[in-house]
């Protein structure tokens, strides 16, 4: 296995740089001076402007160069931690990501932990209870959550709660911790915030994993080993257990590539709604305002998050089910 990794991991330098070189094209799309129109954005606002901070810049980022002097420029600083600079909020890519990029990490995991903590019981209950009320019941609600789109469901939450109760369940902590510095009070009043985001965030995810979970448990529990199984007296939980749950788990390790880039950009929409001090909103004003370093940054931390996720993934896959092998070729 080890031969494998190194390889998969040497095939990922080039992958990474042809994919940051796309992203630096498009980023620079339209073509021109970026620094030259967003001088003149903040002139047409009546803003002032620094040309020594502009020059310093220009010095920096070689904006003066050809374009694949300017590319080399971005592509080597990112591997010594220098993201570019952010000309929508006046400071380095790294000051403006943030805190905001560790909150994403923890809005994410705990929606993960929360989907596969519901999805996992009741896609096993749905498949071993085939057409009972609790599978119909079960499904109807499936049902409701695939259909409802979330920032609805954050919408409708945050209209209850103010009309019920009469408070708003928006942000992600107390006004009074927004701009304070890491405390245990913080981190507590994070906690407390934490569990609207997360259902919000992860009632769609939860239904549609329950509806796989129980169509590949479904197929896998007719055949002929399960059957074998139950002939031989094999406990009913243990054989499900051991034998059609794990080859049903399939499609959650080969979700880990599309589900690591998720935990950068977060659920961007319902982060709007929510007030949500997290990375999607930021990557939503840089792409409208065309804030390329930005931009680039989170884009280029999606792709070596997929790139990664993909790899982890066919390991898992392959340590999981022995029918998955690493390497080509026939079996001997």
């Amino acid at each position: 296995m080890l031969p494998y990794i190194a390889r998969r991991m040497l095939m990922m330098i080039p992958t990474l740089i042809v994919i940051s070189f796309i992203i630096f094209v498009i980023i620079q799309l339209p073509p021109g001076d970026y620094l030259e129109s967003y001088i003149s954005e903040l002139e047409s606002q009546g803003e002032s402007i620094d040309p020594a901070q502009i020059a310093a810049l220009r010095s920096q980022y070689g904006l003066d160069e050809p374009f694949l002097v300017q590319y080399f420029t971005w592509a080597t600083g990112m591997l010594h931690g220098d993201f570019g600079y952010s000309f929508e909020y006046g400071l380095p890519v790294s000051e403006v990501v943030g805190d905001r990029l560790f909150l994403t990490v923890v809005i994410s995991v705990f929606t993960i932990i929360f989907t596969w903590m519901i999805a996992f019981p009741i896609g096993m209950y749905t498949a071993t209870h085939q057409y009972s009320w609790g599978d119909y019941g079960l499904t109807l609600v499936g049902f409701l959550g695939l259909a409802t789109p979330n920032f609805l469901l954050a919408l409708v939450m945050l209209y209850f709660a103010n009309v019920t109760f009469g408070i708003s369940i928006g942000g992600l902590m107390d006004p009074e911790y927004l701009d304070a510095d890491w405390s245990w009070d913080k981190f507590v009043s994070i906690l407390q915030h934490l569990w609207i985001p997360v259902i919000v965030i992860g009632t769609s995810g939860t239904a549609a994993m329950i509806r796989r979970l129980r169509a590949n448990l479904l197929d896998e529990l007719h055949k002929p080993y399960v059957v074998t199984g139950r002939a031989k007296g094999v406990p009913p939980f243990k054989l499900l257990v051991k034998y059609p749950l794990r080859v049903s788990l399939n499609f959650f390790v080969a979700d880990i590539g599309s589900m690591l880039p998720s935990i950068i950009s977060g659920a961007e929409i319902v982060a709007v709604v929510l007030s949500l001090p997290t990375t999607g909103p930021i990557l939503i004003a840089a792409l409208q305002s065309q804030d390329m370093y930005l931009a680039g940054s989170f884009l280029m931390f999606l792709a070596l998050l997929t790139v990664i996720g993909v790899l982890v993934s066919d390991i898992a896959l392959a340590l999981l089910d022995p029918r998955i092998r690493l390497e080509g070729g026939r079996a001997a």
